[in-house]
């Protein structure tokens, strides 16, 4: 005779929940003390977006059953991302578990195997270069701005190849922050007031009509400066006599060209999905990750003088080159712990398919369940004093504490697929800054954390300088 099933955990609701609202104006003035603090009411805890509730997991070992154990049960979906497929439409990191996503993501894989990233390595470091050393010294600058900015151009580089036009990277750079605001407005609010036709909910519509548009214009210049009879296409005629044809051809392609040989088995519109899912992600976890990592190392001089002793242990005199950035270890471990102490994403949703009993905890079928990899990655049991910047606590004997706690690019089969790609532009991105510029410095006050759909920055200003000391 089997022993009777335990009846399920009464499932604690955080307390300070309004009329209509539920926790949405905590959810919008201050995430992150709100998300966090919810750790000591258990391991799963009840809170309500709007009128609809949702339950939070702030144990790390039952955020990997939702993403891995019993990820069945757990499907892609909720809140969060019915708001992220307003923009990103059903690319690979939203559509809905199943054939499609399974399909897609095969389809996809070979774009970011380490050789094809390999390819447009190089390309890589020379947009970096040259962004990076066309900054004006010893001026303040905007580096979150300018780390979304290089991260955008970079990227565009990698996935659709040289010569894109140099007006839709400039409305790519002006539309993102624009629209990823306007989607976390659509997390947080109950739905009924997104889909109400305020001012605020058209210009978010048209932003995003807009954003489609470039991405439509994007596609059509990589296919046509690919195709047969163009100066490309010709070129590479001869790439088999000429090693530098062969070259040059590879600098004018993209990782793209691998999704547009199999166009006819995702047509257009998923394409267009795909692209907007890639830039999204490029922008917005490269970018703050960048900028955050460059406040902690010019406040601490001496992880500042270990990146800068390292690299030139490697490069000496000379640039950067794709091969170097495997023997940057400890390059990898500042921009890890960048990552873990802010976020990068701090809220993520899934919705279960049916009743399910998570930590002693019934959630019934439809709701959404929360995880965030903010709270997951502050969390003093995984990574003591989590509020200090230590990079050294992702070195080998002390990185086996921390395994399943770690989750900025999640887990399981919707793991991020362009990891890969994120940490070749991180590398290369801050080994560039630091090659290029021997010193640089605060020039505003301390940023504050401000959750959007990224932990970023809200005021970062710093000056470069070309001389090592004044």
């Amino acid at each position: 005779m089997s022993a009777p099933t335990p009846a399920p955990i009464p499932t604690p609701t955080a307390p300070g929940a309004l009329p209509l609202i539920g926790h949405g104006l905590r959810l919008a003035r201050d995430p992150l003390p709100f998300i966090t603090s919810l750790r000591e009411y258990g391991s799963v805890v009840r809170i309500r977006i709007g009128p609809t509730p949702a339950y939070v997991v702030t144990d790390p070992a039952l955020t990997r059953r939702v993403l891995v154990t019993d990820a069945g049960h757990f499907t892609k979906g909720g809140t969060y991302y019915d708001a992220l497929r307003v923009f990103l439409g059903d690319g690979v990191a939203t559509v809905a578990d199943g054939d499609t996503h399974l399909r897609n993501r095969r389809l996809m894989q070979p774009m970011f195997s380490k050789a094809h990233i390999g390819e447009r390595g190089n390309a890589m470091i020379d947009q970096v270069r040259t962004t990076v050393g066309a900054w004006p010294a010893a001026e303040p600058r905007d580096v979150f701005a300018d780390m979304n900015e290089i991260t955008l151009s970079t990227f565009l580089v990698a996935v659709f190849g040289a010569g894109l036009p140099a007006h839709l990277e400039r409305e790519f750079t002006a539309l993102m922050p624009e629209i990823m605001k306007g989607t976390i407005r659509q997390v947080i609010l109950p739905p009924w007031i997104t889909r109400l036709p305020l001012p605020a909910n058209r210009a978010h519509a048209d932003r995003v009509a807009r954003l489609r548009a470039l991405i439509d214009q994007a596609i059509d210049h990589h296919i046509d400066v690919t195709a047969p009879g163009s100066a490309s296409a010709d070129g590479a005629a001869g790439a088999e006599a000429c090693p530098h044809a062969a070259e040059a051809q590879r600098q004018q392609g993209g990782l793209f060209e691998t999704l547009l040989g199999v166009e006819d088995q995702l047509g257009r519109r998923q394409l267009q999905d795909e692209a907007i899912t890639l830039l999204a992600g490029a922008i917005e976890t490269t970018g703050t990750t960048l900028a955050w990592a460059l406040y902690e190392i010019a406040g601490n001089p001496a992880v500042e003088r270990r990146l800068r002793e390292e690299l030139a242990s490697v490069c000496g005199d000379r640039p950067l080159r794709y091969d170097d950035l495997d023997q940057l270890p400890y390059s990898r471990r500042v921009l890890q712990e960048a990552i873990r102490k802010y976020g990068v994403s701090w809220m993520v949703t899934r919705m279960v398919t049916r009743d399910v009993v998570l930590g002693g905890h019934l959630i019934p079928e439809g709701a959404d369940v929360v995880w965030s990899p903010y709270l997951h990655q502050h969390d003093s049991s995984y990574f003591p004093a989590p509020d200090t910047f230590d990079p050294d606590r992702w070195e080998a004997d002390r990185v086996a504490a921390t395994r399943g706690s770690f989750l900025a690019f999640g887990d399981g089969r919707r793991k991020c697929i362009g990891e890969n790609f994120a940490w070749v532009e991180l590398q290369i991105i801050l080994a560039s800054v630091l090659q290029i510029w021997p010193r640089f410095e605060m020039t505003s006050r301390p940023p504050r954390a401000q959750a959007v759909i990224t932990v970023k920055p809200d005021a970062l200003a710093m000056e470069f300088h070309s001389d090592s000391a004044d």
